[in-house]
């Protein structure tokens, strides 16, 4: 059997890489052999970095995405960083006093300059708005020391070969000069024997139940076709307003969180938290949702039927973020820090055209290409389905049957490129109240490991949700 690729994993680097040179008793730095004069570094930046962190769980999110403990100069700033680093993987709380227990713990509080030193980091900056600006340049001055470094060591292995060897020496100079570039080469490539070996080892998983098919939509046909939403997939749920988009989009949340356990996070651009709160409750307890807003209408059964419904809704691990202008760098480091501390595995972003970036933009559209394709990296990196809720445009409104095509997708081409999965939403009663009242066609115009189709689901608007259509249900009845 061949043996399993560890995705993601640092490469080893050379000790002439990072590390080659020396500090002082009292941490100053000394000449070597390898740099001949004292390395570059900025002991500030990196104090203000590590006294961010200890400011702000944010801050630790965001500055462990943009560099390393290697790239941190002064060991004590690296032995440092790597105890917060462990408390933050651990989900626990960071602190100076919880940080000096943790390095007591390791023997290493006094080799840092004891508890005083960490708050002498704090008192450093005033705010942990800044860290990833000096994370950047803490990362940056760290790259140049690679450079220094790689730099020696291809002129060493130049002096020393001998002529019979100068092409291996180049194919080392090369190696040395991409590695040190962004200090976390990943694999790009591989055999394609590996690559089989694990894909029917992930097929032979699935047969015996091993692994999970993947996050679960909550709806029959849809998960029959598509296996569950799947890690590294950006699903868009599409429609016109009103059309139940962003129902849809919950409903998938819920199914995930509530009924199967797994960590899902909806940023809310459109609707506040209270909002989203009372859909997912009329969703899941049948109290309808202008009950939620009449308080004459919660009767006492109805309470009894709501306080059961908090008691098993209060440990799920379902996140509900509605801040105003979010964008997508926020977006972003939120999502990874779910990652890191709660295993995370469904993200729904509610919708596409609310997002901003924050900076001038030649066009819209251009912006919203530039959202589409950074989602669907983010879905790779983070390995879980990004579902992205979006508007159409009026496409639908011209044509005689009002069903949406793919090409309604609004603002943007960018956005059915990459996307692998589409679904159009689209209820006939909306435009004819005669028309298969209660019905929604759920067309999947787009699947990219996969046929398409187009799901029939019942659209319960009373109480925020769809639901499965019966088996024997025929989507031409009533036509």
């Amino acid at each position: 059997m061949a043996e399993e690729t560890t995705w993601g994993s640092p490469r080893p680097r050379d000790v002439g890489a990072g590390s080659a040179y020396v500090q002082g008793d009292a941490g100053t730095p000394v000449r070597d052999a390898v740099f001949d004069r004292v390395p570059p570094h900025d002991d500030e930046a990196e104090m203000a970095v590590l006294g961010g962190m200890l400011l702000s769980k944010d801050a630790i999110g965001e500055v462990s995405q943009m560099i390393d403990v290697t790239d941190f100069y002064q060991p004590k700033h690296q032995t440092i960083y790597d105890a917060i680093i462990d408390l933050f993987s651990n989900s626990q709380n960071v602190d100076v006093v919880i940080v000096a227990n943790e390095l007591m713990k390791n023997g290493d509080l006094d080799k840092v300059g004891g508890a005083d030193y960490l708050h002498t980091l704090v008192a450093f900056v005033p705010t942990a708005a800044n860290a990833t600006y000096y994370a950047e340049i803490v990362h940056q001055r760290a790259i140049l020391r690679n450079v220094i470094a790689a730099g020696t060591k291809i002129a060493q292995l130049g002096y020393s070969a001998e002529g019979s060897q100068a092409e291996d020496v180049v194919n080392l100079a090369q190696a040395e000069v991409y590695e040190m570039s962004t200090g976390r080469v990943k694999q790009d490539y591989e055999a394609i024997g590996p690559v089989v070996h694990d894909t029917l080892d992930q097929l032979d998983k699935l047969q015996t139940g091993a692994v999970e098919r993947g996050v679960p939509t909550g709806f029959r046909d849809i998960d029959d076709v598509t296996q569950g939403l799947q890690p590294g997939q950006m699903v868009v749920v599409a429609g016109r307003p009103a059309m139940g988009k962003s129902t849809l989009g919950i409903d998938f949340a819920r199914a995930a969180a509530l009924h199967h356990g797994m960590t899902s996070v909806v940023f809310s651009l459109e609707m506040s938290k209270i909002e989203l709160a009372q859909r997912i409750i009329s969703a899941e307890t049948n109290i309808p949702l202008a009950a939620m807003r009449r308080a004459d209408d919660i009767t006492p059964d109805r309470w009894n039927t709501l306080n059961d419904f908090y008691g098993k809704l209060n440990d799920a691990p379902l996140f509900i973020d509605d801040s105003p202008n979010m964008s997508l760098m926020e977006i972003r480091a939120k999502c990874r820090r779910l990652k890191q501390t709660n295993d995370l595995k469904l993200v729904v972003i509610d919708y596409l055209q609310l997002m901003s970036s924050g900076k001038q933009v030649e066009s819209r559209q251009q912006e919203v290409s530039e959202f589409s394709r950074a989602l669907k990296l983010l879905a790779k990196e983070l390995e879980v389905p990004v579902v992205a809720l979006s508007q159409l445009n009026r496409g639908p409104e011209m044509r005689n049957d009002k069903k949406p095509q793919l090409s309604d997708l609004r603002e943007s081409g960018s956005i059915e490129q990459d996307a692998d999965v589409v679904f159009l939403v689209h209820r006939p009663d909306f435009y004819d109240k005669e028309d298969r009242p209660g019905e929604a066609d759920i067309i999947m115009a787009k699947h990219r490991n996969g046929p398409t189709e187009t799901f029939h689901l019942a659209f319960l608007g009373a109480y925020s949700k769809f639901k499965d259509m019966p088996q024997d249900y025929n989507g031409n009845q009533g036509v």
